[in-house]
């Protein structure tokens, strides 16, 4: 194994395996902090710094049943005595989105997303119904803490195609007037009048709007976790990763991307509170392929949110995210109205329709270190789409375009890697004569270099260059809602593992990797090597039962990248070989100047 394949194998395994060794020791140390700090948090607040703005306690009530909000400012009235419940749906001109709305609190009981299936394969009104958000525990755009108004309080309901009024009065003679509207794109429009009706000045007391729940979907791969913008920042608050938070939000995927274990639930409360006192532009619930977005015309005080675990597990695993924007009171004179704007994004995480809402927004897709790079590969893949409506073929073909874009630098490595070959017996010569002089050693061995036109760092580049388009690719499928339930021949989910004879077999069978492992050994066999052949054998094997290990249950795309990528550069490097066969008149070198692996591979 020579120094170039060292260094790729060094880069490449501290990249993956890294990755995966950091996740693990993050899990095992939130696993321990909560055992340690269990039942101190239940009984106490958790004391936070003060320049992040946000307190945390968990939910008094401990109960199997989780607390419907993360305000307990908000106050409900008796259901049996309120007016009987008028309900209503309204859709955007499009058709993309479907809300259901009650006039009980005036708020959206339900969100429908019409042109995604619940479940893989065609939409099926009774077999695979569309995405449904239930927000039935935690209605979105309830109104918490409006004196005199419960918080699910009877309306007057008036709704037509894709609009609905809401009115409503308080005995202290405050009008609440809610006028909600449906654009196309899952965007909505939503304008509160309140107004002073009454004999005296009113106070509109500190409130809050709920933003709704976000469940965490079915596959193990799904996470959950919440963004936010503060006012006046320029960067994306992701709270996964704020150091506060995160022992909140970790543990929330079951599996798949996740590594080191679950940690245990015993002790811990059901829903867990947290409070965030900093004004935001906009706060977001996300899964990992859908989100909730609420922003106001206003200023808001900042945010509460809720965590809601799956009681029925004994380890650790979020169920849902709730949370709600707080506003601060303020005076409403006799005739004088008071008004505010939201406007909600409840749709999926699709980075031209976050793109188009503006204000960092796509940020949402926390996309990370190569953000950049990722931007560039998720328009391209739907560029090939368009061309041939197959994720499949879109990202065979987007493999084709990176290995044409870097083809000039993987030509010189290939060729570098052979001019190295040939002047091994010179290197080993001198390596022998100035064995004992390593300063000479370094001067002669440089000077072959130079005049032999040898780089030994160029056969490098192209390698490194696959990390980050790598590490790029792995973080949009792991979000990209593209993917999600895109089928490729045998596969029915690229954004998953092929998962074929589930239940049938003790390990379900994943073909991609398994032939990504071949091609890799395929490629190592045929690479020009000037090290130790025993060492070139162990590359071969090594190597590609690694990547299989770490591939095996990674999104099927990604496996699919890989392998092609592979085949091309394989490919590749048989017609650089022949290329410079017939450059030089179809001779090979003579028999004696070739190593083993030269006379094995002519």
């Amino acid at each position: 194994m020579n120094k170039q394949e060292k260094l790729f194998a060094l880069l490449l395994g501290l990249a993956l395996a890294g990755w995966l060794f950091y996740t693990g020791q993050q899990s095992k140390k939130i696993q321990a902090a909560r055992a340690a700090q269990a039942e101190a948090e239940r009984k106490e607040e958790v004391a936070v710094p003060a320049d992040t703005g946000i307190s945390s306690a968990p939910a008094e009530n401990t109960s199997a049943a989780p607390q419907n909000s993360p305000d307990n400012s908000v106050v409900m009235a008796d259901p049996a005595t309120l007016a009987k419940e008028e309900k209503a749906m309204i859709a955007s001109p499009n058709g993309d989105l479907t809300l259901d709305l009650s006039s009980h609190g005036a708020v959206i009981s339900r969100a429908t997303l019409t042109r995604f299936a619940t479940n893989a394969g065609k939409l099926d009104p009774e077999k695979n119904p569309p995405v449904c958000l239930d927000f039935s525990d935690a209605p979105a755009l309830e109104l918490g803490g409006i004196t005199g108004l419960p918080a699910n309080a009877a309306y007057r309901l008036d709704a037509s195609a894709n609009r609905a009024e809401f009115v409503a009065t308080a005995p202290n003679g405050l009008r609440v007037q809610r006028v909600i509207s449906v654009e196309s794109n899952y965007i909505v429009r939503v304008r509160d009048v309140f107004k002073n009706e009454g004999n005296q000045v009113l106070q509109l007391g500190d409130n809050s709007v709920s933003i709704g729940a976000m469940p965490r979907g079915s596959s193990k791969n799904d996470i959950l976790s919440m963004d936010s913008l503060p006012v006046g920042a320029e960067k994306v608050m992701f709270w996964d990763q704020n150091k506060d938070t995160k022992k909140l939000l970790a543990g929330n995927a079951g599996g798949g991307f996740g590594c080191g274990g679950a940690q245990s639930a015993a002790g811990m409360p059901p829903s867990t509170p947290v409070t965030v006192d900093v004004p935001q532009q906009w706060v977001a619930l996300k899964s990992r392929f859908f989100v909730n977005v609420f922003s106001s015309d206003v200023p808001n005080s900042g945010f509460s949110a809720a965590m809601v675990r799956d009681t029925t597990r004994q380890t650790y695993l979020l169920h849902e995210l709730r949370a709600r924007v707080s506003y601060r009171g303020q005076t409403v004179a006799q005739g004088e109205s008071v008004a505010r704007e939201y406007t909600l994004f409840i749709g999926p995480k699709k980075l031209s329709l976050l793109r188009a809402m503006g204000n960092r927004m796509d940020d949402i897709m926390e996309f990370g270190f190569f953000s950049w790079f990722c931007k560039l590969l998720v328009p391209t893949l739907n560029f090939f789409y368009r061309l041939i409506p197959n994720y499949g073929i879109a990202i065979i073909l987007l493999t084709f375009l990176v290995r044409l874009i870097f083809w000039p630098l993987t030509r010189k490595s290939t060729e570098s890697m052979k001019k190295m070959q040939e002047i091994q017996p010179k290197l080993k010569e001198i390596q022998k004569q100035f064995k004992d002089n390593p300063q000479k050693l370094q001067q002669e061995t440089w000077a072959i270099y130079r005049d032999h036109k040898v780089n030994p760092l160029s056969s490098c580049l192209p390698m490194l260059i696959q990390i980050p388009v790598f590490i790029a690719l792995f973080t949009v499928l792991r979000s990209a809602v593209e993917l999600r339930y895109a089928d490729f021949l045998w596969i029915r989910d690229l954004s998953e593992a092929e998962n074929l004879f589930a239940g049938v077999l003790p390990i379900p069978l994943n073909i991609l990797p398994i032939l990504m492992a071949g091609t890799m050994a395929l490629q190592s066999y045929l690479t020009p090597s000037t090290g130790d052949p025993q060492q070139q054998r162990m590359m071969m094997i090594l190597m590609p039962v690694m990547m299989l290990f770490m591939f095996y249950s990674f999104p099927s795309a990604l496996s699919l990248y890989w392998t092609v990528s592979q085949v091309l550069s394989i490919i590749q490097m048989v017609m650089i070989h022949r290329a410079g066969q017939k450059k030089d008149g179809g001779d090979s070198q003579p028999t004696q100047n070739l190593t083993r692996q030269q006379r094995r591979h002519a």
